[in-house]
């Protein structure tokens, strides 16, 4: 019997994803994004947030996507941005740790949902701080992944060490903290292309990226807080990325890639885009 792949690369067919409703958001200021929309007074608009979220998860059905929709928990404000609970790999999910407390109760119906679907937990963050805007596929047996704002290095080196038994070699990025995650400037957007901004990143894994045979899209640091960088790839040469983010999609196109847009407004408030909001449950 053939064993079943989960996960294996940022770039294979994206067929199967998690997502969650933005029923209970609410922002608090846990990132410089959602920071400087309070300061403007500014607060969830449930209805624009919810009409969004329902065209973004019609967007991946139209496109091949199956997905699976969370029950939003109203204690939780921030499950909306999936991504966030842990990592998929061939072998499973790895479970991670949130570094805000107010996340931290996501873990327990995430890992839920995974035991409700079958998929196994092969590895998890068992001290500091581990989550998954952090974590991208290289290769097939290569993970950059984020020492940022929100994992820290007991959380790196804790799965590392468990996904070094499984044949994978980590490499950590570590970031200025108000970068967030990894995903947030860094993102691979189809085979061996890349949007990312340069001025936030370590000039090392720029260069690793380079001698890999990376195109590098740029954008600047202002459009990190834009999420310019934050999108998210299907495969087969398609890109889900938002309206405003015009420069970015003309550059895309450019290169060949299919992108899909979507209205995203309100739920970039809140400090996450595509990418956030988008757990790769199965691609391969």
């Amino acid at each position: 019997m053939e064993k079943k792949i989960w996960n294996n690369s940022a770039t294979t067919v994206l067929r199967r994803v998690i997502l969650c409703p933005p029923t209970y958001l609410e922002f608090q200021p846990i990132n410089v994004i959602t920071e400087e929309w309070l300061r403007q007074g500014q607060r969830s608009d449930h209805e624009a947030t919810a009409r969004e979220h329902a065209e973004f998860a019609q967007a991946y059905r139209e496109n091949g996507v199956e997905v699976v929709l969370m029950d939003p928990v109203p204690e939780l404000p921030y499950m909306v941005y999936a991504r966030d609970f842990g990592a998929s790999v061939a072998e499973g999910v790895v479970m991670g740790a949130f570094f805000q407390p107010v996340r931290r109760g996501e873990s327990a119906v995430y890992e839920a949902k995974l035991k409700e679907l079958g998929v196994p937990v092969v590895a998890r963050a068992v001290s500091g701080a581990f989550e998954g805007g952090d974590f991208w596929f290289l290769d097939e047996y290569t993970i950059a992944h984020g020492i940022i704002e929100r994992t820290d290095v007991d959380g790196f080196r804790s799965v590392r060490r468990q996904l070094q038994a499984l044949g994978y070699t980590m490499v950590g990025v570590p970031c200025e903290r108000e970068n967030l995650h990894l995903d947030m400037c860094f993102n691979i957007v189809g085979e061996k292309t890349a949007v990312v901004c340069k001025a936030a990143l370590p000039g090392f894994f720029v260069r690793m990226l380079e001698k890999r045979g990376f195109t590098l899209i740029d954008v600047p640091q202002e459009g990190v807080f834009r999420h310019h960088c934050n999108l998210q790839n299907i495969g087969e040469g398609r890109v889900m990325s938002f309206k405003n983010n015009k420069d970015v999609n003309e550059k895309m196109r450019a290169l060949g890639l299919t992108v899909i847009e979507v209205e995203l407004v309100e739920l970039l408030k809140g400090g996450g885009g595509p990418h956030c909001m988008t757990f790769p449950l199965e691609r391969y």
